[in-house]
């Protein structure tokens, strides 16, 4: 039986490995997909997967899109409107959120309502508005099954399990490519040096935060609310070669963990076809050559980011948002080459501490919170940092 989805975000790393799945699984159809502005990548994917939708952000972008693809029949959308389209398209089943930034709320929640499952690769949909997307999901009736790599581990170690006898997440990070460095030695790091991630290929932005260990302090809050799991239950575990994606701890003591070599396509697959799992090429574990595996506790002092995950998670209601929308724009400066690696946390704690928290706030207000946060950081880098 054909199953049919549809991809936000279809030109990313996440979104491009979706549609490797796809290639390899002929009872799989793409319906829709949404791009940022990569009209000539997107393009060749409609050209190639034939979707009868296609979403891109500008006008500009759409009216050039639909000129090179007048001879397909393809609908053309553009902005939020055509996300939210993409999303609640009727011939797909799956939503397949790879889109980055808090843009992939709305969609998300249309698609939900619209009754799709979704294969959620977008972390900030769980990370500031996680209280609005799980009773949504379990009001419609729809699944929310996680793509990163640590989230599905989660997810395929609770498999058959009583999550009630949960006792705690062991969620596993490879300490980036500056694991093991001291604060002072990371005070002169270049973007180009934080780029280089020893183990996954991912975007840039994620890979900042791979560096920073925020990214493991969004995922963090992003399992508290897929698992119900208060963060004072979730450890972070160092684990450098990414061979055991995550571990979870249950009542009685025992550990059950997740391996594999470092491939999306791995949880791309899993997410799309579960409960059930097919064949997948690629490299395997190999046991007979594997002499240790290593574990250490994360530096909380050199790498601040995490340590203010869990301040803006105790903190709650709209400090998450303040928390990833701070890093969104402090991550970009840093790509830029307009402020300085540890720049990234010192930002973020003075957003978080300026900000007068929400309780359990709407969407609107989580996207008022962006807004104002986004502002905040602009006088902060005119004060501090001179004219851009």
């Amino acid at each position: 039986m054909m199953k049919k989805i549809a991809i936000l975000g279809s030109t990313g790393s996440i979104g491009t490995q979706t549609l490797e799945v796809v290639r390899r699984n002929p009872d799989l159809t793409v319906t829709a997909l949404a791009a940022g502005s990569n009209v000539d990548h997107l393009e060749t994917q409609i050209r190639e997967f034939h979707p009868s939708l296609a979403a891109v952000w500008t006008e500009e972008k759409a009216k050039e899109l639909k000129r090179r693809t007048r001879d397909l029949p393809v609908k053309i959308v553009t902005g939020m409107e055509g996300l939210l389209e993409v999303a609640q398209q009727l011939e797909s089943e799956i939503l397949v959120t790879a889109i980055v930034g808090m843009i992939g709320i709305r969609p998300t929640i249309a698609g939900m309502k619209a009754g799709k499952d979704i294969a959620l690769a977008n972390k900030e949909t769980l990370v500031t508005a996680g209280h609005i997307i799980m009773p949504l999901a379990k009001e419609y009736g729809v699944r929310i099954l996680p793509v990163d790599s640590e989230h599905s581990a989660i997810f395929q170690c609770l498999n058959g399990e009583d999550r009630g006898q949960l006792h705690k997440i062991l969620l596993t990070a490879s300490g980036g490519p500056f694991r093991g460095k001291k604060k002072e030695e990371l005070r002169e790091v270049r973007p180009e040096d934080a780029l280089k991630h020893p183990n996954w290929s991912m975007g840039r932005k994620i890979t900042i935060d791979s560096a920073t260990l925020v990214n493991k302090g969004l995922e963090m809050m992003e399992a508290r609310w897929l698992f119900g799991v208060e963060p004072d239950h979730i450890q972070i575990v160092v684990q450098p070669k990414s061979i055991v994606h995550s571990m979870v701890e249950f009542m009685d003591g025992a550990v059950i963990a997740q391996l594999g070599t470092p491939d999306m396509k791995l949880p791309i697959q899993y997410a799309l076809y579960y409960p059930e799992r097919r064949p997948l090429v690629g490299e395997r574990l190999d046991f007979s050559r594997m002499t240790e595996i290593i574990f250490e506790r994360p530096d909380p002092e050199t790498f601040q980011g995490l340590r203010l995950a869990f301040d803006a998670a105790a903190g709650g209601g709209s400090l998450p948002t303040v928390y990833n929308a701070a890093n969104e724009r402090a991550v970009a400066w840093f790509l830029d080459h307009k402020i300085g690696f540890l720049d990234i946390p010192e930002l973020i704690g003075r957003c978080m501490e300026a900000h007068k928290v929400i309780d359990h706030p709407s969407v609107e207000e989580i996207l008022a919170t962006e807004a104002e946060t986004y502002e905040r950081m602009e006088h902060m880098f005119l004060r501090d940092y001179g004219e851009k």
